[in-house]
């Protein structure tokens, strides 16, 4: 697989729509400067959909919820449909509430996505399926991770990304395990909501005839690696450290290292 569209991104900056909530707005907003896109965080009723409109790709979070956000990511996400704009849903919690798991179901029946980024029990609970989770931790459910990543895609019709101790990407189809990371990635609040938007960033630079699961693949390595470069750049500092050299790492980790350093393995091939 050749490993290209950071390459892209960086020379493409493209506008990435983040409706996102409150914990994470400025460290998702830096993390996509860092990398090279252009966000734009808009949440009024009023401009949403003419915001989704113009953006390479809408990132929709479900992190802290009411009637008038929903509302919001149902407009963006409805426009960013209807004229062709990818579509990434980041089910925050989804499973830590009826009201939150009721909500996200309804929407991902209301629009149609291009990517879902979880984790395990938040995807698990979209499509249905108990898994333990408190607030937005992941606990212990019954089923295989893989299994359940792919059976959402599947259901879905979409590619979905769910992250852990590995990350799963599959198109239902085609499933690839991703080994990069680091542990403090979980003790930095927002570090899995700035990804499913470095995916949206990613998604946006996709061309016509392009494989759109390589992109989504190479956005989930390359945050890996900058998490390791980030790790071993802050060793001994802890995370508020780790969090900026995240950022800084953002910006210097280079295709070439990204090439050097992933670790991809594919476990499942075959053509939609």
């Amino acid at each position: 697989m050749t490993l290209s569209y950071l390459e892209r991104v960086r020379a493409l900056n493209p506008l990435v729509h983040n409706i996102t909530n409150l914990v994470v707005a400025p460290f998702t907003a830096n993390g996509l400067l860092a990398l090279g896109a252009s966000p734009f965080m808009a949440y009024a009723h009023e401009e949403v959909a003419d915001v989704a409109r113009i953006a390479g790709a809408v990132v929709l979070n479900i992190g802290t919820l009411d009637e008038k956000v929903v509302q919001a990511i149902r407009l963006a996400g409805q426009s960013a449909n209807a004229h062709h704009v990818p579509v990434v849903l980041d089910p925050v919690g989804a499973g830590a509430t009826p009201y939150r798991t009721k909500t996200v179901q309804q929407l991902v029946r209301d629009l149609r996505l291009t990517v879902l980024r979880g984790n395990v029990a938040e995807v698990a609970h979209v499509i249905g399926v108990p898994w333990s989770i408190k607030g937005v931790d992941a606990g212990e459910g019954d089923e295989d991770r893989i299994s359940i990543a792919e059976r959402a895609a599947q259901q879905l019709a979409c590619i979905v990304v769910i992250t852990g101790q590995y990350d799963i990407v599959t198109d239902g189809y085609q499933t690839f395990l991703i080994s990069n990371g680091h542990v403090l990635l979980t003790r930095v609040t927002g570090a899995g909501c700035l990804l499913s938007s470095v995916v949206g960033a990613f998604t946006a630079v996709a061309q016509p005839g392009d494989n759109l699961l390589n992109s989504i693949v190479e956005a989930v390595a390359y945050y890996g690696v900058a998490a390791e470069q980030a790790a071993a750049l802050t060793a001994q500092q802890g995370p508020g450290s780790f969090q900026i050299e995240l950022l800084n790492q953002l910006v210097k980790v280079t295709p070439e290292l990204v090439s050097e350093h992933a670790r991809i393995r594919q476990i499942r091939g075959g053509a939609r």
